[in-house]
């Protein structure tokens, strides 16, 4: 082998993620739901069952305005949709029965998004510090992150380990106080309006991917770019994304 083509193109290759570090964000907040894991249908599920234990079924407009909410969230407003009285709500009982039916549906198996392994991969090798940022709670976390790979997140920060969760900035705010940097040198990507929500609101870039991307449920804000999934994103999509 030419030994000095070998160092030039290690020499070379050491440059290109410099480069690329130096005009990056500081670190990229992952949501998990829907941006990572392909869990949306799975969660569908729950929160269907979850109308008709409360005898009602759930509707699209219903699906929509309780997608990628905190679990308690959710269920509000599903109680609210059947006509619970709130001296009946019994937040508890139903969060403990939302979180027994997903755990068992996500036993069967977590799907990826498309192109989230390769993107996640991608900024592991170039050495970007990664956050998972969720409003599922901690005990179904900790079951995705299996599939997902604990070892790929520096920091995770669930729904019931913040005082407010999304669509307040606190889930974003919290992880980038973790790793030690600003929030507003981050890129979030989230693929609700939830979510999208709470990265603009802690004061990151947004990068909106999925479906909703391309429709008009999720506001347009500053800062914010939109693709229609991960396949194929780059670190120059990133930094892009941060000069937004």
């Amino acid at each position: 082998m030419n030994h000095g083509l070998w160092v030039g193109l290690s020499i070379a290759t050491v440059l290109v993620v410099s480069i690329a570090k130096e005009s990056s964000p500081a670190a990229v907040l992952w949501d998990m739901d829907g941006t990572l894991l392909d869990t949306e249908p799975l969660w569908d599920i729950a929160m269907a069952d979850l109308a008709r234990r409360h005898g009602i079924e759930m509707t699209e407009e219903l699906r929509a305005a309780t997608l990628g909410n905190a679990a308690r969230d959710a269920i509000g407003k599903v109680l609210l949709a059947a006509g619970v009285p709130e001296t009946q709500w019994d937040f508890a009982a139903d969060e403990s029965w939302i979180n027994a039916r997903v755990q068992v549906l996500f036993a069967d198996g977590l799907p990826w998004r498309p192109g989230a392994m390769a993107a996640l991969d991608m900024l592991g090798d170039i050495g970007l510090p990664l956050a998972l940022v969720t409003n599922t709670v901690r005990e179904l976390t900790d079951v995705a992150l299996k599939t997902l790979g604990a070892h790929r997140f520096t920091v995770t920060v669930c729904g019931d380990e913040v005082r407010n969760a999304k669509p307040a900035p606190d889930p974003y705010l919290r992880a980038a106080q973790l790793l030690k940097v600003d929030a507003r040198d981050c890129v979030v990507i989230e693929d609700s309006p939830t979510g999208a929500r709470s990265g603009h609101d802690a004061g990151a870039a947004t990068l909106v991917v999925g479906e909703e991307a391309s429709g008009d449920r999720i506001p347009v804000l500053a800062r914010q770019t939109r693709r229609a999934d991960l396949v194929g994103l780059t670190i120059a999509d990133l930094n892009a994304a941060l000069r937004a």
